[in-house]
């Protein structure tokens, strides 16, 4: 899948890839998506409450190795 900004996440741990994620998509626009490429094991729950609580939308999460890929897509605002 197509995506508009990448953010590097690798080596650090909660809160910064949601907290950098959350930095990143405020930086977006409406509906752009952003791949966040992190390696700590807590993020898969992190950026499933994450997405429930904000309103973006967590597209897809993958697990390449040792690195966990998530594509969010920024809520749109009216």
């Amino acid at each position: 899948m197509e995506f508009d900004k990448e953010l590097d996440a690798r080596g650090l741990n909660c809160p910064l890839p949601i907290l950098k994620t959350k930095k990143a998509l405020s930086e977006m626009g409406n509906g752009d998506v952003l791949r966040v490429i992190a390696t700590d094991p807590g993020s898969v729950r992190d950026f499933i409450a994450f997405a429930r609580q904000t309103g973006n939308e967590l597209l897809s999460h993958t697990e390449q190795g040792k690195e966990f890929v998530f594509l969010m897509r920024r809520r749109i605002f009216p």
